[in-house]
């Protein structure tokens, strides 16, 4: 493949993706990106698509690590004790009731567990996107929401390393709580250094401050960051998480957001693009009826979660529904569980995410109008 020419082709065609989906049909660019790679993947011709996964690593990381500045330590700690509720219903809903549908459909304990962890992992990154395509960050029901999906992203490493126990040597109970020290290390460690070291190197940081490599430093941190949280086999969104809440307990995170996001938003496109690209297809729909079961449940389970945990996190009935829909999408997670299987059973994953995916995000999309048929215009609407 001639890369330097296949790169600059998908670059103007994301291009083109994005003005097509955000101009003239007015739904968030990233439906496009995964659907242009979803169909790429049908032509075979993107055999090695390294490169696209690279660079769409480096944009999920700046992604995370711009999202992880909007909060201090402090301010996450209470944002979890507001949560847990929520996310203990999330594990029982997503993982133990789904777990228990694929056994009813006659499916061993692997391959059940497998299909739950599909549906228990909500992408992060589709959904940190579209809340910001809908400019609702900064509202009250987002701070659930993300909260919610870093609880997530703690389980779902959990999860797949118990899943890999199972398909190999099995699952130890000492793995576990291997894992949960990982975390805490992780996050001793960014509170370490984000109110000691970078307190302690204040003066040197701000004098490179303003110069044209202060983006390399940034970078340096965030992935570095997320690659010290890959090597102890945990989620590397969870790393530049953690990373950008360092750069919030300092006093030039304005300027650490200014250079960030142009790359932020030349490298995130290739994450949603080989996010396509990694989906599989046939002409047979394997285990049909289980599919559409887990996709409708999928779907049900994560609107329960949204309108009772956010009851008990403080918002309306109408901010709860609402929330409920947005936390439908699947994705990055999903992805990563599917690669664990293998033969139909992969096929199958692959349907299931791009399905739920695609239903999600338009349920997002729809979800202040159907909160408005059922509550009616909110007060402060500008209509």
């Amino acid at each position: 493949m001639n890369l330097p020419l296949a790169i600059g082709l998908t670059l103007f065609a994301l291009f083109v993706a994005a003005f097509i989906g955000i101009k003239l049909l007015r739904i968030p660019d990233i439906v496009i990106y995964i659907l242009v790679g979803a169909g790429l993947s049908l032509t075979g011709y993107f055999g090695d698509t390294d490169a696209f996964k690279i660079a769409g690593e480096i944009g999920l990381i700046v992604l995370f690590f711009l999202l992880g500045m909007k909060f201090t330590f402090r301010e996450l700690g209470r944002k979890g004790r507001k949560v847990w509720k929520a996310s203990l219903l999330d594990i029982v809903l997503g993982i133990g009731v789904t777990f228990g549908i694929s056994m009813i459909f006659g499916h061993d304990l692997f391959t059940s567990l497998l299909i739950a962890g599909l549906v228990y992992a909500t992408s992060s990154s589709i959904t940190v996107k579209l809340l910001e395509h809908k400019n609702k960050l900064d509202n009250k029901e987002s701070g659930f929401i993300l909260s919610l999906l870093i609880f997530e992203d703690l389980i779902a490493p959990i999860l797949i390393t118990i899943l890999i126990g199972l398909s190999g040597d099995g699952f130890k109970g000492m793995d576990f709580v291997f894992i949960i020290l990982k975390i805490a290390l992780l996050v001793i460690g960014a509170v370490v250094i984000g109110k000691v070291v970078f307190n302690k190197a204040h003066k040197v940081i701000t004098r490179f401050l303003n110069e044209d490599y202060f983006v390399l430093f940034i970078l340096g941190v965030a992935i570095s960051y997320g690659g010290f949280a890959y090597y102890l086999h945990l989620s590397e969104v969870i790393g530049a998480f953690l990373a950008g809440i360092m750069m919030a307990e300092t006093n030039f995170k304005d300027k650490v957001m200014e250079v960030s996001m142009p790359v932020r938003n030349l490298f995130l496109p290739f994450f949603f693009l080989n996010f396509g690209l990694t989906l599989e297809f046939t002409d047979e729909v394997p285990a049909f009826g289980l599919l559409i079961v887990i996709v409708i449940w999928s779907i049900l389970a994560k609107m329960i979660v949204g309108y009772y945990g956010g009851r008990w996190y403080g918002l309306d009935k109408r901010e709860s529904f609402e929330t409920g829909l947005v936390l439908t999408p699947r994705g990055e997670f999903s992805v990563i569980i599917a690669a664990l299987a293998s033969g139909v059973v992969q096929i199958f994953a692959g349907m299931y995410i791009l399905i739920a995916a695609l239903i999600g995000m338009f349920l997002v999309q729809m979800a202040p109008k159907i909160g408005e048929k059922i509550w009616g215009q909110r007060k402060d609407s500008k209509e």
